[in-house]
């Protein structure tokens, strides 16, 4: 559906690719808004994995040629209990394969979210988003954000309000969330290319 809007009306070169799983697919309704006035390509499909963004990187972020890259993904990974080194590697595949094309692409990686349909498996979680913490940390074109501290209660669990009702999916609080993490970090940054 992606590409079938695209061969209608091609999104322009040197945006910000919007790319990860259903969480960022659910921001796609007011992602433009809460990030404006930054050029976005909202990119987030339903059940993708860090493997699936190293897969369809060819056609769902290279073939935009982006001047930075946001990516949500791991979520989906934890919940089909692949281990966080193993979603390290694959990042790292992800990562020399765009930065192979596209050099300069500054890539801001999103931290894991708890959720609380996923909290028995937010110990791997958080050592996956350690994981993704340190490998941004050597590089200086990758940047982590994050998202998911500021999404836990003062008991440290997560914060019943701001989910739908399947316990795993934001509502509109959880985006507000995220877009009060994301917009100053993504505005300072980029908004000199614009």
């Amino acid at each position: 559906s992606f590409e079938q809007s695209d061969s209608l009306n091609f999104p322009p070169e040197n945006a910000i690719v919007c790319y990860g799983s259903s969480s960022m697919r659910g921001w796609h309704d007011s992602i433009s808004v809460d990030l404006a006035p930054l050029t976005l390509i909202p990119r987030g499909f339903g059940g993708s994995n860090m493997n699936d963004a190293l897969y369809y990187s060819e056609r769902m972020i290279l073939n935009y040629k982006p001047r930075a890259l946001l990516l949500y993904e791991g979520d989906n990974d934890i919940g089909d209990d692949i281990p966080p080194i193993t979603i390290l590697n694959k990042f790292e595949q992800f990562i020399s394969k765009v930065h192979k094309s596209l050099p300069q692409c500054r890539i801001y990686v999103l931290a894991i979210k708890p959720s609380l349909r996923r909290w028995h498996q937010w110990d791997n979680m958080k050592l996956a988003n350690k994981l993704l913490h340190e490998a941004c940390s050597s590089n200086e074109k990758l940047y982590f954000i994050d998202i998911a501290s500021i999404m836990l209660n003062e008991e440290g669990a997560p914060k019943e309000e701001i989910f739908l009702p399947d316990s795993l999916h934001m509502n509109r609080k959880g985006y507000l969330l995220w877009r009060d993490a994301v917009r100053p970090i993504l505005v300072n940054n980029e908004m000199v290319y614009e």
